[in-house]
Protein backbone atom coordinates (compact mmCIF):
# COMPACT_ATOMS: atom_id res chain seq x y z
CA UNK A 1 0.00 0.00 0.00
CA UNK A 2 1.34 3.44 -0.95
CA UNK A 3 2.45 5.69 1.87
CA UNK A 4 0.07 8.53 2.65
CA UNK A 5 1.94 11.80 1.99
CA UNK A 6 0.02 13.42 4.84
CA UNK A 7 1.68 11.02 7.27
CA UNK A 8 5.13 12.35 6.37
CA UNK A 9 4.35 16.04 6.73
CA UNK A 10 7.40 17.95 7.87
CA UNK A 11 5.89 20.32 10.41
CA UNK A 12 8.00 23.42 9.72
CA UNK A 13 6.32 23.90 6.34
CA UNK A 14 2.85 23.95 7.91
CA UNK A 15 3.89 25.83 11.04
CA UNK A 16 5.90 28.57 9.31
CA UNK A 17 4.69 28.82 5.69
CA UNK A 18 1.05 27.71 5.69
CA UNK A 19 -0.03 30.11 8.39
CA UNK A 20 -3.07 32.34 7.85
CA UNK A 21 -6.49 31.63 6.43
CA UNK A 22 -7.09 29.33 3.44
CA UNK A 23 -8.68 32.25 1.54
CA UNK A 24 -5.63 34.52 1.98
CA UNK A 25 -4.04 35.31 -1.40
CA UNK A 26 -0.31 34.56 -1.39
CA UNK A 27 0.62 34.71 -5.10
CA UNK A 28 -0.63 36.71 -8.10
CA UNK A 29 0.58 35.21 -11.37
CA UNK A 30 -1.41 37.41 -12.32
CA UNK A 31 -4.39 35.24 -11.29
CA UNK A 32 -4.60 35.04 -7.49
CA UNK A 33 -3.53 31.84 -5.73
CA UNK A 34 -4.74 31.52 -2.14
CA UNK A 35 -3.23 29.48 0.70
CA UNK A 36 -5.93 26.81 0.46
CA UNK A 37 -5.29 26.25 -3.25
CA UNK A 38 -1.53 26.22 -2.75
CA UNK A 39 -1.81 23.65 0.04
CA UNK A 40 -4.00 21.41 -2.14
CA UNK A 41 -1.53 21.61 -5.03
CA UNK A 42 1.36 20.81 -2.69
CA UNK A 43 -0.47 17.72 -1.42
CA UNK A 44 -1.03 16.51 -4.98
CA UNK A 45 2.65 17.07 -5.79
CA UNK A 46 3.65 15.06 -2.72
CA UNK A 47 1.75 12.09 -4.14
CA UNK A 48 3.54 12.44 -7.52
CA UNK A 49 6.95 12.73 -5.86
CA UNK A 50 6.30 9.68 -3.67
CA UNK A 51 5.17 7.72 -6.72
CA UNK A 52 8.49 8.48 -8.43
CA UNK A 53 10.48 7.30 -5.42
CA UNK A 54 11.01 10.31 -3.16
CA UNK A 55 11.09 9.34 0.50
CA UNK A 56 11.65 11.21 3.77
CA UNK A 57 15.39 11.70 4.09
CA UNK A 58 15.83 11.58 0.31
CA UNK A 59 16.42 14.44 -2.12
CA UNK A 60 14.65 15.95 -5.11
CA UNK A 61 16.52 18.04 -7.68
CA UNK A 62 14.40 20.89 -9.06
CA UNK A 63 15.46 22.20 -12.46
CA UNK A 64 12.53 24.53 -12.94
CA UNK A 65 12.01 28.07 -14.21
CA UNK A 66 10.14 30.52 -11.94
CA UNK A 67 6.61 29.16 -11.90
CA UNK A 68 3.77 27.99 -9.72
CA UNK A 69 4.97 24.44 -10.44
CA UNK A 70 8.39 25.30 -8.97
CA UNK A 71 6.84 26.69 -5.78
CA UNK A 72 4.51 23.70 -5.44
CA UNK A 73 7.20 21.03 -5.92
CA UNK A 74 9.65 22.85 -3.64
CA UNK A 75 7.13 22.96 -0.79
CA UNK A 76 6.03 19.39 -1.51
CA UNK A 77 9.64 18.19 -1.26
CA UNK A 78 10.09 19.85 2.11
CA UNK A 79 6.68 18.71 3.33
CA UNK A 80 7.71 15.15 2.52
CA UNK A 81 10.72 15.57 4.79
CA UNK A 82 13.18 15.51 1.88
CA UNK A 83 15.99 17.72 0.70
CA UNK A 84 15.48 20.16 -2.21
CA UNK A 85 18.42 20.60 -4.59
CA UNK A 86 17.87 23.85 -6.49
CA UNK A 87 19.32 23.95 -10.01
CA UNK A 88 18.93 27.17 -11.94
CA UNK A 89 16.98 26.44 -15.11
CA UNK A 90 19.55 28.46 -17.11
CA UNK A 91 22.33 25.98 -16.38
CA UNK A 92 23.54 23.91 -19.32
CA UNK A 93 22.82 20.19 -19.56
CA UNK A 94 26.51 19.57 -18.85
CA UNK A 95 26.40 21.63 -15.65
CA UNK A 96 23.19 19.93 -14.52
CA UNK A 97 24.52 16.43 -15.23
CA UNK A 98 27.66 17.20 -13.23
CA UNK A 99 25.57 18.44 -10.28
CA UNK A 100 23.25 15.42 -10.41
CA UNK A 101 26.16 12.97 -10.43
CA UNK A 102 27.64 14.69 -7.40
CA UNK A 103 24.43 15.10 -5.38
CA UNK A 104 22.60 11.92 -6.50
CA UNK A 105 18.94 12.82 -5.81
CA UNK A 106 16.16 10.24 -5.69
CA UNK A 107 14.04 12.19 -8.22
CA UNK A 108 14.45 15.02 -10.70
CA UNK A 109 11.69 17.55 -11.37
CA UNK A 110 11.94 19.32 -14.74
CA UNK A 111 9.53 20.88 -17.25
CA UNK A 112 7.84 18.73 -19.84
CA UNK A 113 6.06 21.77 -21.27
CA UNK A 114 6.72 25.49 -20.85
CA UNK A 115 4.50 28.31 -22.06
CA UNK A 116 5.13 32.03 -22.32
CA UNK A 117 7.82 34.17 -23.89
CA UNK A 118 11.48 34.46 -22.97
CA UNK A 119 10.96 37.68 -21.01
CA UNK A 120 8.27 36.26 -18.73
CA UNK A 121 9.15 36.41 -15.02
CA UNK A 122 6.85 33.51 -14.09
CA UNK A 123 5.99 30.98 -16.78
CA UNK A 124 3.33 28.34 -17.24
CA UNK A 125 5.05 25.01 -16.62
CA UNK A 126 3.93 21.41 -16.60
CA UNK A 127 6.39 19.51 -14.42
CA UNK A 128 7.63 15.99 -14.97
CA UNK A 129 8.99 13.90 -12.10
CA UNK A 130 11.48 11.15 -12.96
CA UNK A 131 13.35 8.68 -10.72
CA UNK A 132 17.14 9.14 -10.54
CA UNK A 133 18.53 6.99 -7.70
CA UNK A 134 17.42 5.12 -4.63
CA UNK A 135 19.91 6.65 -2.20
CA UNK A 136 19.13 8.92 0.74
CA UNK A 137 20.30 12.54 0.70
CA UNK A 138 24.02 12.99 1.21
CA UNK A 139 23.55 15.54 4.00
CA UNK A 140 20.83 16.55 6.50
CA UNK A 141 20.21 19.94 4.88
CA UNK A 142 16.73 21.03 3.76
CA UNK A 143 18.06 22.91 0.76
CA UNK A 144 21.15 22.64 -1.42
CA UNK A 145 22.10 25.65 -3.53
CA UNK A 146 24.98 26.40 -5.85
CA UNK A 147 26.72 29.72 -5.34
CA UNK A 148 26.45 32.19 -8.19
CA UNK A 149 30.13 31.83 -9.11
CA UNK A 150 30.80 35.52 -9.86
CA UNK A 151 34.53 35.11 -9.12
CA UNK A 152 35.09 31.42 -9.78
CA UNK A 153 33.53 27.93 -9.75
CA UNK A 154 30.26 27.44 -7.90
CA UNK A 155 30.30 26.06 -4.36
CA UNK A 156 27.76 23.55 -3.02
CA UNK A 157 26.02 25.12 -0.02
CA UNK A 158 23.57 23.48 2.36
CA UNK A 159 21.13 25.02 4.82
CA UNK A 160 18.94 23.21 7.32
CA UNK A 161 15.25 23.77 7.96
CA UNK A 162 16.30 25.49 11.18
CA UNK A 163 18.52 27.88 9.20
CA UNK A 164 15.65 28.80 6.88
CA UNK A 165 13.17 29.29 9.71
CA UNK A 166 15.65 31.46 11.61
CA UNK A 167 16.19 33.66 8.55
CA UNK A 168 12.47 34.02 7.90
CA UNK A 169 12.02 35.16 11.49
CA UNK A 170 15.00 37.49 11.09
CA UNK A 171 13.19 39.22 8.23
CA UNK A 172 10.21 39.89 10.47
CA UNK A 173 12.50 41.94 12.74
CA UNK A 174 14.07 44.08 10.00
CA UNK A 175 12.69 47.61 9.82
CA UNK A 176 11.61 48.44 6.28
CA UNK A 177 10.57 45.06 4.88
CA UNK A 178 7.12 44.58 3.38
CA UNK A 179 4.45 44.16 6.07
CA UNK A 180 1.44 41.82 6.28
CA UNK A 181 -1.23 42.92 3.82
CA UNK A 182 1.34 44.54 1.52
CA UNK A 183 2.93 43.26 -1.68
CA UNK A 184 6.39 42.30 -2.91
CA UNK A 185 6.98 42.84 -6.62
CA UNK A 186 9.29 39.85 -6.93
CA UNK A 187 12.07 40.07 -9.53
CA UNK A 188 15.01 37.88 -8.37
CA UNK A 189 15.08 34.13 -8.97
CA UNK A 190 13.66 31.95 -6.20
CA UNK A 191 16.48 29.48 -6.82
CA UNK A 192 18.82 31.94 -5.10
CA UNK A 193 18.71 33.16 -1.53
CA UNK A 194 17.25 36.65 -1.92
CA UNK A 195 14.24 35.52 -3.96
CA UNK A 196 13.88 32.25 -2.05
CA UNK A 197 13.92 33.47 1.54
CA UNK A 198 13.49 37.25 1.26
CA UNK A 199 10.70 36.76 -1.27
CA UNK A 200 8.92 33.40 -1.24
CA UNK A 201 9.40 32.09 2.30
CA UNK A 202 9.10 35.43 4.07
CA UNK A 203 6.04 36.35 1.99
CA UNK A 204 4.26 33.09 2.78
CA UNK A 205 5.06 33.40 6.48
CA UNK A 206 4.21 37.09 6.91
CA UNK A 207 1.08 37.26 4.76
CA UNK A 208 2.69 39.41 2.07
CA UNK A 209 1.44 38.86 -1.49
CA UNK A 210 4.13 37.92 -4.01
CA UNK A 211 3.43 39.61 -7.33
CA UNK A 212 5.98 38.98 -10.09
CA UNK A 213 5.41 41.23 -13.11
CA UNK A 214 4.31 39.57 -16.30
CA UNK A 215 7.50 40.52 -18.12
CA UNK A 216 11.02 41.67 -17.35
CA UNK A 217 10.72 45.30 -18.44
CA UNK A 218 10.49 48.62 -16.66
CA UNK A 219 6.93 49.22 -17.85
CA UNK A 220 5.79 45.75 -16.71
CA UNK A 221 7.32 46.24 -13.26
CA UNK A 222 5.52 49.56 -12.86
CA UNK A 223 2.29 47.99 -14.11
CA UNK A 224 2.58 45.35 -11.37
CA UNK A 225 3.02 48.10 -8.77
CA UNK A 226 -0.06 49.93 -10.09
CA UNK A 227 -2.24 46.80 -10.38
CA UNK A 228 -3.52 47.04 -6.78
CA UNK A 229 -3.97 49.72 -4.15
CA UNK A 230 -1.93 48.09 -1.38
CA UNK A 231 1.65 49.27 -0.69
CA UNK A 232 4.30 47.57 -2.81
CA UNK A 233 8.02 46.93 -2.30
CA UNK A 234 10.02 46.09 -5.41
CA UNK A 235 12.63 43.42 -4.62
CA UNK A 236 15.43 43.00 -7.14
CA UNK A 237 19.11 43.28 -8.00
CA UNK A 238 21.09 46.22 -9.45
CA UNK A 239 20.17 45.25 -13.02
CA UNK A 240 16.50 45.82 -12.19
CA UNK A 241 17.22 49.25 -10.71
CA UNK A 242 18.83 50.23 -13.98
CA UNK A 243 15.65 49.14 -15.80
CA UNK A 244 13.47 51.31 -13.57
CA UNK A 245 15.84 54.28 -13.50
CA UNK A 246 15.53 54.47 -17.29
CA UNK A 247 11.72 54.03 -17.37
CA UNK A 248 9.41 57.03 -17.22
CA UNK A 249 6.19 56.24 -15.29
CA UNK A 250 3.01 56.96 -17.22
CA UNK A 251 1.06 57.76 -14.03
CA UNK A 252 1.66 58.56 -10.36
CA UNK A 253 2.52 55.51 -8.24
CA UNK A 254 1.41 56.19 -4.66
CA UNK A 255 1.52 52.40 -4.05
CA UNK A 256 5.31 52.27 -4.48
CA UNK A 257 6.79 52.14 -1.00
CA UNK A 258 10.45 51.43 -1.78
CA UNK A 259 12.80 49.31 -3.81
CA UNK A 260 15.20 46.93 -2.10
CA UNK A 261 18.20 45.48 -3.87
CA UNK A 262 20.54 42.62 -3.07
CA UNK A 263 23.92 41.86 -4.56
CA UNK A 264 26.57 44.44 -5.29
CA UNK A 265 26.19 48.08 -4.26
CA UNK A 266 24.38 50.17 -6.87
CA UNK A 267 26.58 52.91 -8.40
CA UNK A 268 25.82 56.36 -6.98
CA UNK A 269 24.69 57.74 -10.33
CA UNK A 270 22.14 54.95 -10.83
CA UNK A 271 20.91 55.26 -7.24
CA UNK A 272 20.40 59.02 -7.66
CA UNK A 273 18.61 58.51 -10.97
CA UNK A 274 16.21 56.05 -9.30
CA UNK A 275 15.45 58.14 -6.21
CA UNK A 276 15.10 61.34 -8.26
CA UNK A 277 12.61 59.65 -10.56
CA UNK A 278 10.45 57.84 -7.99
CA UNK A 279 10.95 59.74 -4.76
CA UNK A 280 11.04 56.59 -2.60
CA UNK A 281 13.88 54.98 -0.63
CA UNK A 282 16.32 52.70 -2.40
CA UNK A 283 17.25 50.09 0.20
CA UNK A 284 20.29 47.84 0.12
CA UNK A 285 20.78 44.31 1.43
CA UNK A 286 24.07 42.49 1.89
CA UNK A 287 23.91 38.73 2.07
CA UNK A 288 25.46 35.45 1.02
CA UNK A 289 24.02 32.12 -0.02
CA UNK A 290 25.77 30.55 2.98
CA UNK A 291 23.89 32.55 5.65
CA UNK A 292 21.20 34.59 3.89
CA UNK A 293 20.69 38.23 4.81
CA UNK A 294 23.65 39.68 6.73
CA UNK A 295 22.88 43.39 6.88
CA UNK A 296 20.52 46.02 5.52
CA UNK A 297 20.04 49.73 4.91
CA UNK A 298 16.45 49.76 3.71
CA UNK A 299 15.94 53.51 4.08
CA UNK A 300 19.15 54.48 2.30
CA UNK A 301 20.25 56.34 5.43
CA UNK A 302 23.71 54.82 5.84
CA UNK A 303 24.82 54.37 2.24
CA UNK A 304 27.24 52.76 1.54
CA UNK A 305 27.20 51.17 5.03
CA UNK A 306 24.70 48.61 6.31
CA UNK A 307 23.50 47.60 9.78
CA UNK A 308 23.86 43.91 10.74
CA UNK A 309 20.54 42.05 10.59
CA UNK A 310 19.00 40.97 13.92
CA UNK A 311 20.89 38.00 15.38
CA UNK A 312 23.83 38.38 12.98
CA UNK A 313 27.30 39.32 14.21
CA UNK A 314 29.85 40.83 11.85
CA UNK A 315 33.47 41.44 12.74
CA UNK A 316 36.59 42.56 10.93
CA UNK A 317 39.71 40.41 10.98
CA UNK A 318 42.78 41.49 9.06
CA UNK A 319 40.65 43.64 6.78
CA UNK A 320 38.24 40.77 6.02
CA UNK A 321 34.61 40.63 7.15
CA UNK A 322 33.64 37.56 9.19
CA UNK A 323 30.00 36.66 9.79
CA UNK A 324 28.60 34.47 12.54
CA UNK A 325 27.60 31.06 11.14
CA UNK A 326 27.20 28.25 13.71
CA UNK A 327 27.72 25.30 11.33
CA UNK A 328 29.85 24.70 8.23
CA UNK A 329 27.55 25.55 5.27
CA UNK A 330 29.66 23.81 2.63
CA UNK A 331 28.78 20.30 1.50
CA UNK A 332 31.77 18.01 1.13
CA UNK A 333 34.20 20.81 1.95
CA UNK A 334 36.09 21.44 5.18
CA UNK A 335 38.16 24.49 4.28
CA UNK A 336 39.23 26.47 7.36
CA UNK A 337 39.95 29.49 5.18
CA UNK A 338 36.21 29.71 4.42
CA UNK A 339 34.60 28.61 7.70
CA UNK A 340 36.02 27.86 11.14
CA UNK A 341 34.88 28.01 14.77
CA UNK A 342 31.44 29.42 14.02
CA UNK A 343 32.61 32.18 11.66
CA UNK A 344 32.17 32.44 7.89
CA UNK A 345 35.12 34.13 6.21
CA UNK A 346 33.36 36.19 3.54
CA UNK A 347 36.48 37.13 1.55
CA UNK A 348 34.95 40.59 1.36
CA UNK A 349 37.11 43.48 2.47
CA UNK A 350 35.38 45.83 4.90
CA UNK A 351 35.35 47.73 8.14
CA UNK A 352 33.07 47.69 11.18
CA UNK A 353 32.55 51.03 12.91
CA UNK A 354 33.39 50.42 16.59
CA UNK A 355 30.89 53.05 17.78
CA UNK A 356 27.83 52.39 15.59
CA UNK A 357 28.41 48.79 14.50
CA UNK A 358 27.72 49.81 10.89
CA UNK A 359 29.51 47.71 8.28
CA UNK A 360 31.06 49.10 5.10
CA UNK A 361 31.97 46.61 2.38
CA UNK A 362 35.09 47.63 0.46
CA UNK A 363 34.92 44.99 -2.24
CA UNK A 364 36.57 41.62 -2.61
CA UNK A 365 39.62 40.96 -0.44
CA UNK A 366 41.57 39.95 -3.53
CA UNK A 367 40.96 43.38 -5.09
CA UNK A 368 44.14 44.74 -3.44
CA UNK A 369 47.09 44.58 -5.86
CA UNK A 370 50.56 46.13 -6.14
CA UNK A 371 51.68 48.14 -9.17
CA UNK A 372 55.34 49.12 -9.15
CA UNK A 373 55.37 48.85 -5.37
CA UNK A 374 52.28 51.04 -5.03
CA UNK A 375 49.11 49.55 -3.52
CA UNK A 376 46.01 49.83 -5.70
CA UNK A 377 42.46 48.96 -4.69
CA UNK A 378 40.72 47.71 -7.82
CA UNK A 379 37.37 48.47 -6.13
CA UNK A 380 38.29 52.17 -6.08
CA UNK A 381 39.31 52.07 -9.75
CA UNK A 382 36.09 50.28 -10.67
CA UNK A 383 33.94 52.77 -8.76
CA UNK A 384 35.68 55.64 -10.58
CA UNK A 385 35.07 54.06 -13.98
CA UNK A 386 31.43 53.25 -13.12
CA UNK A 387 30.71 56.87 -12.19
CA UNK A 388 31.82 58.28 -15.56
CA UNK A 389 29.11 59.79 -17.77
CA UNK A 390 27.95 57.29 -20.37
CA UNK A 391 29.06 54.23 -18.34
CA UNK A 392 26.24 51.94 -17.24
CA UNK A 393 28.36 49.20 -15.60
CA UNK A 394 32.02 48.35 -15.14
CA UNK A 395 34.28 45.57 -13.88
CA UNK A 396 37.98 46.10 -13.19
CA UNK A 397 40.24 43.07 -12.72
CA UNK A 398 43.95 42.27 -12.66
CA UNK A 399 44.76 40.39 -15.86
CA UNK A 400 48.50 40.88 -16.46
CA UNK A 401 47.77 44.53 -15.68
CA UNK A 402 44.76 46.57 -14.57
CA UNK A 403 42.02 45.81 -17.09
CA UNK A 404 38.62 47.49 -17.29
CA UNK A 405 35.55 45.98 -18.97
CA UNK A 406 33.03 48.75 -19.50
CA UNK A 407 29.38 48.68 -20.55
CA UNK A 408 28.32 52.01 -22.04
CA UNK A 409 25.23 53.68 -23.40
CA UNK A 410 26.90 53.97 -26.80
CA UNK A 411 28.17 57.53 -26.34
CA UNK A 412 31.77 56.71 -25.35
CA UNK A 413 34.86 55.73 -27.27
CA UNK A 414 37.99 54.22 -25.72
CA UNK A 415 39.89 57.49 -26.32
CA UNK A 416 37.21 59.55 -24.55
CA UNK A 417 37.07 57.09 -21.68
CA UNK A 418 40.84 57.13 -21.31
CA UNK A 419 40.92 60.96 -21.25
CA UNK A 420 38.25 61.04 -18.54
CA UNK A 421 40.26 58.60 -16.43
CA UNK A 422 43.46 60.65 -16.84
CA UNK A 423 41.62 63.47 -15.04
CA UNK A 424 40.45 61.24 -12.20
CA UNK A 425 43.07 58.58 -11.46
CA UNK A 426 46.81 58.63 -10.83
CA UNK A 427 48.82 57.01 -13.58
CA UNK A 428 49.66 53.85 -11.64
CA UNK A 429 45.94 53.29 -10.90
CA UNK A 430 44.64 53.73 -14.44
CA UNK A 431 43.60 50.65 -16.44
CA UNK A 432 46.26 49.58 -18.91
CA UNK A 433 43.61 47.97 -21.10
CA UNK A 434 40.03 49.10 -21.78
CA UNK A 435 37.32 46.92 -23.32
CA UNK A 436 33.99 48.51 -24.30
CA UNK A 437 31.08 46.04 -24.42
CA UNK A 438 27.41 46.35 -25.26
CA UNK A 439 26.60 44.06 -22.32
CA UNK A 440 28.76 42.81 -19.47
CA UNK A 441 28.25 39.16 -18.47
CA UNK A 442 26.27 38.57 -15.29
CA UNK A 443 25.61 35.58 -13.06
CA UNK A 444 22.16 34.03 -12.75
CA UNK A 445 21.57 36.28 -9.70
CA UNK A 446 22.30 39.44 -11.68
CA UNK A 447 25.79 40.06 -10.29
CA UNK A 448 28.54 41.18 -12.63
CA UNK A 449 30.92 38.35 -13.48
CA UNK A 450 34.47 39.02 -12.25
CA UNK A 451 36.26 36.02 -13.66
CA UNK A 452 39.02 37.29 -15.98
CA UNK A 453 38.71 34.36 -18.46
CA UNK A 454 34.93 34.85 -18.73
CA UNK A 455 35.37 38.58 -19.27
CA UNK A 456 38.01 37.97 -21.95
CA UNK A 457 35.58 35.63 -23.71
CA UNK A 458 32.84 38.27 -23.57
CA UNK A 459 35.16 40.92 -24.98
CA UNK A 460 36.28 38.70 -27.85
Amino acid sequence: MAEDPASTVDSWVDDILFTGRPADVCLRLPEPVDKGTLRRLVGEAQTRLAGAGLRPGGAAALRMPPSLAYVVHLLATWRTGAQAILLDHRLTDHEVDRALRRLDPQVVVAPVRTGGGALRIFVDVTAGVTPYSDRPAGSPHAVIQLSSGSTGPSKVIGRTAGDLVAEVRRYTRIDGVALPGERIILLPSMVHVLGLVGGLLYGLHAGVELCPPERLSGDAILAAVAAQDSPATVLGVPFHIGLLASTVPSRPLPQLKRMTTGGELVPDAVARAFTDRYGVPLGNMYGMTEVGVIGTDLYGAHRPAIAPAPGIQVRESGGELWVSCPANPYVGLADPTRWADGWLHTRDAGVVDPDTGLVTIKGRLDSQISVGGMKVDLTEVEATVAELPGVTAAVVVWDDGITAYVQTDGSLSEDTLDKLLVERLAGYKRPRTLHLLDQLPRTTTGKLVRSAPALRDAAS
